[in-house]
């Protein structure tokens, strides 16, 4: 029997990379674990115990295949209340995690042929979740001199350069490199995929994990009205990685074919993380997420501290989400070799740059600092170390 040529995608190198460490693990070694961007803290306790109740209750059947309205409506007042920006609950879908949304707004939102453009380095299951999908991903590197971000002088000259857009994907703060764009920038990009046609993706599931290094928050929701697509998640700010729980803020012309597309596809997201997620969203639940972002800074001014120790350079801006994404190549190693043997020699997981960034990646390496503070101190200690044991290029 064949099997589906959309089937052959290309494997997530930081789950071989968590794989690997999980048996060092059962075997009784001492391994830090920093590949994954998972939440070291997990749910809050009142989520927990608000999950409990509903098991114990019983009473979990299907729900609205875009979430219950309780739910939509507490996402909808959350924009009110951190941006200032009215959203309708009528457009807030709720997903089964931001996958289950990405799959949803590019069902809906792009027909097969049509070209999305995707920043380089960049999150690589947009890129897979799209060519499944049959539509084009046209590269757009950006560096360290557009701060890892795309800008409208890029869109232009790819314009200039006689590519047909139809889609754009942003995201603010980024994976792998926690890189941030200024309100005004993505006002300047939203107009120009407005003015040009081009539906505006933005992924805004690192919101609320920020610093005190980073510029405002922004969201695209301000600019559902233009066509403009939010992808957000309860994965990270609140830690809820294993609930599968997001949402989507949809303009006018999605509403109905995200809702139709839900129903088929998953007929509706988990009924326990739902309930759940509305105490995510009490003071409670915020209260604990914010305490949690705390301990994420104590980490990061750890990493900043250590960077001239640490010899990576460049570095990216590590604004937002709780990524550190340097160049390692002076250590004469491959990203791949280079994480291989960390976790050898010294213990240490984390994830090539290979995953992100196809053409450079092999240059790079990402750290995530969503362990507790104490973890990733001895971490930074351990690479230092092991990285003393290797010839430099400088």
């Amino acid at each position: 029997m064949k099997v589906a040529a959309r089937s052959a995608v290309p494997p997530f190198a930081v789950m071989e990379i968590l794989a690997a460490a999980n048996e060092r693990r059962a075997r009784g070694e001492d391994v830090l674990v920093l590949c994954a961007g998972e939440p070291g803290t997990g749910a809050a306790e009142v989520v927990r115990h608000r999950a409990a109740e509903l098991l114990a209750a019983g009473d979990l059947g299907y729900t609205e295949a875009t979430g219950i309205p309780a739910l939509r409506a507490a996402l909808a007042h959350l924009y009110a209340d951190r941006y200032g920006v009215t959203v309708n609950p009528a457009h807030v879908a709720v997903t089964t995690g931001s996958s289950g949304a990405f799959v949803l707004a590019f069902l809906a939102a792009f027909d097969v042929g049509d070209r999305v453009a995707l920043t380089r380095p960049g999150y690589p299951a947009y890129a897979t979740i799209l060519r499944t999908l049959g539509i084009e991903v046209v590269d757009l590197p950006c560096g360290p001199e557009q701060r890892y971000q795309p800008t409208v002088a890029q869109l232009d000259a790819l314009l200039r350069g006689g590519g047909r857009l139809d889609g754009l994907m942003l995201a603010s703060p980024a994976n792998p490199t926690g890189t941030m764009v200024e309100p005004d920038e993505l006002t300047a990009l939203a107009r120009w995929c407005a003015d040009h046609g081009v539906r505006l993706v933005s992924d805004e599931i690192y919101h609320g994990l920020t610093y005190a290094s980073a510029p405002p928050t922004a969201t695209a929701a301000a600019f559902r009205e233009a066509g403009a697509v939010v992808v957000s998640s309860f994965s990270k700010f609140w830690g809820m990685t294993g609930w599968r729980l997001g949402w989507l803020v949809l303009p006018d012309d999605l509403v109905e074919p995200v809702s139709a597309l839900a129903g088929n596809v998953a007929l509706c997201p988990p009924a326990v993380a739902q309930h759940a997620a509305l105490v995510a969203l009490s003071p409670e639940g915020m209260a604990a997420a914010d305490a949690s972002v705390a301990d994420y800074a104590r980490s990061r001014d750890l990493l900043m501290a250590a960077l001239p120790d640490l010899g990576w350079s460049p570095v990216a801006p590590a604004d937002g989400a709780f990524y550190l994404y340097g160049d390692v190549s002076r250590f004469g190693l491959d990203s791949v070799t280079y994480c291989a043997r960390l976790l050898e020699e010294a213990g240490v997981a984390l994830t090539p740059g290979t995953d992100f960034d196809p053409a450079e990646g092999h240059r790079w390496v990402r750290l995530s600092f969503a362990a507790a503070p104490e973890v990733v101190e001895a971490a930074v200690h351990r690479i230092v170390a092991w990285q003393a044991t290797l010839p430099t290029s400088a």
